[in-house]
């Protein structure tokens, strides 16, 4: 008796399973991007995107991202006081003035000193930490930029030079860090300290962080070299 062949699938059965696939895999995609919802869903989909909801206060830094000096650099020291972002007397700041001998070779690095008792959320810290590395970078492209050969130039092109090296540490006090800031100034190293406007997590005028530097790192280690990091 001849074997009965083996089934074969006819066009039309091939033809139909294609057609299922590719509608099914629309159906997916349309499904996906929102387009097969509800009038009812569609429209609060278009109020969210029309009024978006506001993040959580700790999830921004309100008070120290709205600047009037971000494109003026000229202006940037008054301005960062009129924000409230720098304390102190209206002093001149001076930066690298100690008898230092600076060896071009050694590493620079820029150290953050953030309090821990305020209970700052990361990512306050990280926005203050900002504002720190931002005021330190100033001071010190001042500096350079009145004196080019002056070792506040030299510095400032080994720090860039040397991958912009910063560490974060903490202190659990306001007296440590201004300490720390006056030390600092003793040696001639670059020191900003940070005051927040208080719109967000923390009393307005806390010193929030200390940036120290850049610097020659023996030089800083000096300043901070005992703190424990962040």
């Amino acid at each position: 008796m001849a074997e009965r062949p083996a089934f074969m699938p006819s066009p039309a059965f091939i033809s139909s399973s294609i057609a299922a696939f590719i509608s099914g895999f629309m159906l997916g995609v349309y499904s996906i991007r929102g387009y097969l919802i509800s009038p009812a869903l569609a429209a609060e989909r278009r109020a969210n995107l029309d009024d978006p909801v506001e993040s959580e206060e700790s999830d921004i830094d309100e008070a120290d991202t709205i600047l009037d000096h971000a494109p003026n650099w000229e202006n940037a020291e008054e301005a960062d006081r009129k924000q409230g972002l720098r304390v102190g007397s209206r002093r001149k700041t001076t930066v690298m003035s100690a008898p230092v001998s600076f060896n071009t070779d050694e590493e620079c690095k820029l150290v953050l000193v953030v309090r821990t008792d305020l209970g700052m959320t990361k990512g306050k810290i990280a926005a203050q930490c900002g504002h720190a590395t931002l005021a330190c970078y100033k001071t010190l492209l001042k500096a350079a930029q009145s004196s080019p050969s002056g070792p506040a130039a030299r510095i400032l092109k080994s720090w860039e030079r040397g991958g912009q090296a910063k560490i974060a540490v903490q202190t659990k006090s306001q007296d440590e860090m201004l300490e720390l800031m006056g030390v600092a100034h003793s040696l001639g190293i670059t020191a900003e300290v940070i005051a927040d406007a208080g719109r967000t997590q923390i009393d307005p005028g806390s010193l929030t962080v200390l940036g120290v530097g850049p610097a020659p790192k023996s030089l800083v280690d000096k300043v901070t070299g005992h703190l424990k990091l962040l």
